[in-house]
């Protein structure tokens, strides 16, 4: 599998992913970064 990521460089804190145009995890919506595997697992839908 292939992946491509870019890093757009912000303030304020935001920690935002995306995959394939869709929001997987949000820094501001859970007040916390991810744990370990828990972004992979998101964009796998598990």
């Amino acid at each position: 599998m292939g992946v491509e990521a870019e890093l757009i460089e912000g303030g304020g804190g935001i920690f935002l992913v995306c995959a394939d145009g869709r929001q997987v995890y949000s820094k501001k919506e859970t007040g916390r970064f991810p744990e370990r595997g828990e972004v992979v697992r998101a964009i796998r839908g598990e």
